[in-house]
This record gives C-alpha cells, structure tokens and sequence, in this order.
C-alpha cells in the first residue's frame, strides 16, 4: 500500500494537465447561477453582496465582459465557483437587444433575478425584454426583488417587524408601513404580473448608513431563493450561509468560500466511477487550496513547509482514500458505493485540511507556531464533523437520483 501511494505522489503532471481536470470537475459542480436583470443603480451589487458576503471591490474586481451588454462574476473565484452571476447591463440603453444574451446565457441560468427599485416606475424596456426571456424559458424561476425601501420613508428606521415574511399580505409593523410605500408595491406587482414567480422586497444597505437592519428582507429573499431552486443548487446556498454566518474573523470569513469551493470539487472527483484516477487529481485539488490559503493569509508556504504541517496531519486519511478506491474495482454495487463513500471522504478531508491550514496561518498571525498535537487535534475534529455531513449529502443524492430514475 504504502509502496503504491508513493508512487501515486510520485507521478508529476505539468500544470496543465491539472488545469484540464480541473476544468472538467468545475463543470461537474451544481453551481447556482442568477441572472441578474435591472437597471443600473438598482441593487444588484448589493443584492449579491448579500448573498456571497463578498465587499463591493472584490465583486466589481470579480466581474469580467462576457457579451457586449453583459459581464459574469464567479464566487469565489472563477477557477472553484461556487455562486455565478450574470448581469445584463444594458438595460436602461433604448439600443439594447435582449438577443444576444439570451443565445448566451438561455441555457446556463438558473434563476432570473428582477431588481427594480421600488418607487421607480420607469420600466418599459426591463418589461419588454423579460418578456422575451419569459418566453424563452416559461419554467424557469423569476424573482422580482424590489429594492431601496426606504427612499418611501426617508430619514427614518425601516418598521419593524419585516413585515413580508410570506407571500400573503404584509404583518402590522411599527411604525405603520407608508401608504405610498403600499402603492407602489401594489403598483409594481401588478406591472410584472405574468412574468414573474415570487415576489421579495428588501433593503440591503452598508451597515455605516445607520439602519437598524442593513439587511432588511435579506433572509426572506435568500429562502424564497432555496425554494426556487433544484434541491442540490439550493442545497449550496444554504450550506454558504450557515458556514460563513458567525465567523467574526475577516481571514476566516474570506477563507472559508473557497474551503468549501475545493471541497465540492474534491468530493466531485472522488465520487467518480473510475478507480484511482481521482486520486491523483485530489492531491492537485488539495495543494492549490493550501497554496491559495497561504496567499490570502499572507504567508509564503514553501514545498518544505507544505509537507512539514501535511506530515503532521498523518498519513491515516491517505490510506483510508485509498480503500475506498479499491471499492471501486467492484462491478456495479461496489463501483456505486466506492464512488458515494469516496466523492463524501474526499470532500471532507479537504474540508478539514483546509480548516487546519487556517487554524495554522491564525496562530502564526498571534505571534505562536501550533503544536502538532493541537494541529491533529483541530484536524480530526473538522474531519469527523465534514463526513458526517457529506457523508448524508452524499447519500441523500443518490436516494433522490434513484427516485427520478424510477420515476423515468
């Protein structure tokens, strides 16, 4: 075994060869894409602000041309996404045609997401090409948000409680809710009747402007956004919020996306159906985390140092990775449950290494070098709570695919 593994690490790929398979599982990802549609100025970096946690310089940074009109931004980063972004820009020019990017981006999006600012009227060519895109996909989830509720009730705090929390008509609130607040809700809903599925209102504003809750709607526009979309896309959104939720620390709140990016695609090329291969593309995936983590910290992570703290961890991981691969030489059960138990290993014990990695760089940042017992320590507990829970995602998407494929 031991003879075997290193040979494994041994085999040197050229860099692109590894950006090849990395290409490969990136489109392998359940990645939830959002089409964003509106206006210039009408929300549509704060809304994604929201969602990923990202400042405005790195989304702006982020976002690349994609078409004449429109750009794409990745989240966290274009090489291991795990949100995509699309937004048409061209919306308020009377040239723009709808046409080219829906021969773009028809196909890729998930979800169409309609900001519109809630007192703004001025909406005839948002309307007439979402019609258009209606019609190209008439299944298709449509989400009208509209935003910057407090333009209604200037100089005062938003009424609380969020009074929209489900679809039926808005809860008392304190203060009352502004009649011309109420008019143009009514008013933009009935403008967009037809064309889109779920309604949200919100006001997503910078903690500085002094609102009781800058994110005012935010947790209903994100459920309305896990209802909406297919189980494994909502799936992901919900498992970004809940881990980057309470993290107080700014380098572990950057970290952690793309932790969880390098993970999914690790447990992407374990759960492939093909023994040993995978592992040669986990050590790939597993080293550019590391280094990529060393960069966001700060830290120069030499080769040495590298598989100085990856010697601490052990090598007990390594060989449970490998028997599980075997179980892959089984024909049909064992090549199914192979795949399952090593996509969920996979995941996980890139999850945990890239938490012991930051838990690393953290107490070098304190002026201290861990000890290697507090290392394991730290490792071993991130490493049984990620399997435990990709162990269960796993599963419970091979349960729900066998469901669709007796209902087909």
């Amino acid at each position: 075994m031991f003879a075997w593994l290193k040979h494994l690490f041994a085999h040197k790929q050229s860099d692109d060869e590894m950006q090849h398979k990395l290409e490969e599982l990136r489109q392998r990802l359940p990645v939830p894409v959002f089409w964003l549609y509106g206006k210039t100025q009408s929300g549509k970096t704060s809304l994604i602000k929201y969602l990923t946690g990202a400042d405005r310089a790195e989304i702006g940074k982020g976002f690349q041309p994609c078409t004449r009109f429109s750009q794409e931004y990745d989240f966290p980063s274009a090489q291991t996404p795990l949100l995509s972004f699309l937004d048409t820009r061209g919306l308020d020019e009377p040239g723009y045609d709808a046409a080219e990017d829906l021969a773009k981006f028809d196909a890729q999006a998930h979800v169409v997401l309609v900001t519109v600012k809630v007192l703004d009227h001025a909406q005839e060519n948002v309307l007439a090409n979402l019609r258009r895109l209606r019609q190209a996909q008439a299944r298709r989830p449509v989400v009208l948000v509209l935003t910057c509720l407090h333009e209604a009730y200037p100089q005062q705090q938003h009424p609380q409680p969020y009074p929209w929390s489900t679809d039926d008509e808005p809860l008392p609130t304190e203060p009352p809710l502004p009649e011309n607040l109420l008019r143009s809700l009514d008013e933009q809903k009935r403008r967009f009747e037809g064309l889109v599925d779920r309604v949200v209102a919100v006001d997503l504003t910078p903690a500085e402007e002094g609102f009781n809750e800058p994110n005012y709607g935010g947790e209903r526009l994100r459920q309305v956004l896990i209802e909406v979309l297919p189980a494994a896309l909502g799936q992901t959104l919900a498992v970004l919020d809940r881990a980057t939720g309470e993290l107080q620390d700014l380098y572990a709140r950057q970290a952690l996306p793309y932790i969880l990016s390098y993970s999914s695609m690790a447990a992407t090329a374990g759960a492939l159906p093909i023994p040993l291969v995978d592992m040669i593309a986990l050590s790939g995936i597993q080293t550019r985390m590391v280094y990529h983590l060393a960069q966001l910290y700060g830290q120069p992570l030499s080769g040495k140092r590298f598989l100085e703290i990856a010697g601490t961890l052990g090598l007990g991981m390594l060989i449970r990775q490998a028997g599980r691969e075997l179980l892959k030489v089984v024909p049909f059960l064992g090549s199914v449950l192979g795949s399952v138990a090593s996509g969920a290993l996979a995941g996980a014990s890139t999850f945990a290494l890239g938490k012991a990695f930051c838990f690393y760089y953290q107490k070098v940042h304190q002026g201290q070098v861990p000890r290697p017992a507090d290392l394991r320590r730290y490792y071993k507990e991130q490493l049984e709570q990620a399997e435990k829970a990709w162990t269960e995602t796993a599963s419970k998407k091979v349960k729900d695919e066998a469901v669709q494929a007796n209902k087909g």
